[in-house]
């Protein structure tokens, strides 16, 4: 099934089909597309197959469903579905329309000689087959119905597959001789050139477009936690990492300063302090930025070359301190915290503190942060940031708006993530994550190039992928003599990424963004300090495609075994 997993949303009519075939072991071989986009379409702009079946030596079948409790036809022939207006355009116009879209782009560069392409309409909760008039504008083998469904639905569509065969032999002579098609690796190409060459057929520029805007867009759960934060002094909103909380503190610093209000939008790493300073650059009265960065504004001060922990978690802070003490700088109406868990420290929060009226304990507070799981520095913690601002509420995000469903499950797995995702805002591709097996000590630097080769081929510009590692030193991109990695990779500094270039990073610098496809080398238990939380922040990095490098031993261990 592609994908395997039927969308949430989806009408109950393709969940129950979904469900049936995906369950039957009658279709081990056939490949099933769910929800197929068609970008050339016969009639339309953009069209839809809500199904396609592509069963080896059988044909390929293109289903409508129609989850509708009631079916009528007048006499006019306009159909009315359910509470729906009546229309001229029949469900078996959609579905021959669909059918000879996706003939008209398999025939460009899939042989299609003895295979058959046909279509029906499948009425999951109607006995259709009894009640429809008979009609010129569709057999009877094109219907399939509530009852076909009952009875676990593939008996249906190869009885389908049969009666359109012999429908074809009838009108093409000698079509069925020898056997029909496709075989096994027709198959496998039918599904390539539909999935997804097919369905995005249209340029990456379009495609980077569609998925920024799908990213973006705010979900049930997040208008419901903004409500929250409107309706609340302090708020704490938790959840793991791809369930928004990056997108909501950006949206709760616009807000608040709408409202007229000054304040501070501040994080933890500088990678994320550029892009939030890039998408909030035509905020007024708001400063952005790292937490360190502002504390080194409020001190007037550059950082001694070479800066160690000292100074950044003590002496800076102290400074600042005395700065917000001695009235040089005003506390501001709000205060906006993402990457909370890495903040709230003792030291830290006593800056905070001063730096919104009303502070910790009264103040306009936003936080935003992942405590389980993506705390990859000591001494944070979440029971010191309530006892010093009592009136926090929490509010919990659980659904996943950034990864792929597969990619998720991945995660679950290979972290132990409990609960683990559930929910996923996107809809699954059929492409799982590549989890790559090294042995300790040995170059990554072949599997490297292997795996940025597989991801152009499926699309990706060199600019989509990022290499992430959870060393600070001595990761396989940094050392790594191949002539061609030498030449492509660079250093991610927050700047626009050229074309042609990729992208490296550590794992702790790219905390709180996300990239179309993530490679994570260098997975190894021995050399890692913190390892499962470095090894979930790497993984919910990529949207789309993930390819893990992993040390053998580590791969057993983390599955379950012994290294």
């Amino acid at each position: 099934m592609m994908p395997a997993y039927c969308p949430e949303d989806a009408p109950p009519g393709e969940k129950a089909v979904h469900a049936a075939l995906a369950s039957s072991p009658e279709t081990k071989g056939w490949i099933v597309l769910h929800s197929l986009g068609i970008a050339e379409h016969v009639r339309q702009v953009q069209g839809e197959a809500d199904f396609v079946v592509i069963a080896p030596g059988r044909g390929v079948l293109v289903i409508e469903v129609k989850s509708h409790k009631s079916v009528h036809v007048a006499g006019d022939g306009r159909w009315r579905l359910g509470t729906q207006p009546a229309s001229s355009r029949s469900p078996f116009q959609q579905a021959s329309e669909a059918m000879h879209s996706i003939r008209a782009a398999l025939e460009k560069k899939v042989g299609l000689r003895s295979v058959p392409v046909l279509y029906a309409v499948w009425f999951t909760h109607v006995r259709a087959r009894s009640e429809l008039p008979a009609s010129v504008e569709w057999h009877d083998w094109q219907v399939l119905d509530s009852e076909d469904l009952r009875a676990g639905g593939v008996s249906a569509i190869l009885r389908t597959f049969a009666a359109g065969t012999e429908h074809i032999d009838d009108r093409i002579r000698h079509f069925s001789y020898g056997g029909v098609g496709p075989d096994d690796e027709t198959a496998e190409r039918i599904a390539s050139v539909l999935r997804p060459r097919f369905e995005t057929a249209i340029t990456a520029g379009d495609r980077r477009r569609a998925r920024e805007s799908q990213l973006i867009t705010f979900i049930e759960e997040q208008y419901l936690a903004l409500d929250s934060m409107a309706d609340n002094r302090a708020v704490l909103f938790t959840g793991p990492a791809g369930s928004g909380k990056t997108l909501l503190a950006m949206e709760a610093a616009r807000r608040e300063v709408a409202m007229g209000h000054s304040g501070r939008l501040l994080c933890f790493n500088q990678l994320l302090s550029r892009r939030l300073k890039d998408e909030l650059s035509d905020v007024a009265g708001l400063i952005t930025g790292t937490f360190h960065q502002e504390l080194v504004r409020l001190v007037g001060v550059s950082p001694p070359h070479g800066a160690g922990s000292a100074f950044w978690d003590q002496e800076l802070p102290d400074r600042a301190l005395e700065a917000l003490l001695d009235g040089r700088e005003q506390p501001r109406d709000f205060l906006v915290v993402d990457e909370a868990q890495d903040l709230t420290r003792g030291h830290f929060l006593d800056a905070l503190d001063l730096m919104v009226k009303g502070g910790l304990e009264s103040g306009r507070l936003l936080f935003f942060g992942d405590f389980e799981k993506q705390a990859v520095y000591e001494g944070a913690s979440r029971e010191l940031l309530q006892t010093r601002s009592p009136r926090l509420v929490s509010r919990r995000l659980v659904e996943n708006c950034r990864n792929l469903p597969r990619i998720g499950y991945q995660v679950n797995l290979l972290t132990r993530l409990e609960p683990g995702y559930r929910r996923f805002r996107r809809q699954d591709d059929g492409v799982d994550p590549d989890v790559l097996a090294y042995k300790a000590d040995h170059d990554q630097s072949p599997m490297l190039v292997d795996a940025v080769h597989k991801l152009r081929d499926e699309g990706m510009e060199l600019s989509d992928i990022v290499v992430l590692s959870p060393l600070r030193g001595g990761s396989t991109a940094e050392t790594t003599t191949d002539p061609w990695l030498r030449q492509v990779l660079r250093a991610a500094d927050g700047s626009p990424v050229r074309p042609g270039q990729l992208r490296h990073c550590t794992i702790h610098a790219f905390k709180g963004l996300e990239a179309p496809a993530v490679i994570v080398t260098d997975l190894d238990q021995r050399r890692v300090t913190n390892f499962e939380a470095l090894l979930y922040v790497g993984l919910t990095r990529a949207t789309d495609r993930l390819i893990a490098i992993v040390e053998t031993g580590t791969i057993r261990t983390v599955l379950g075994g012994k290294s």
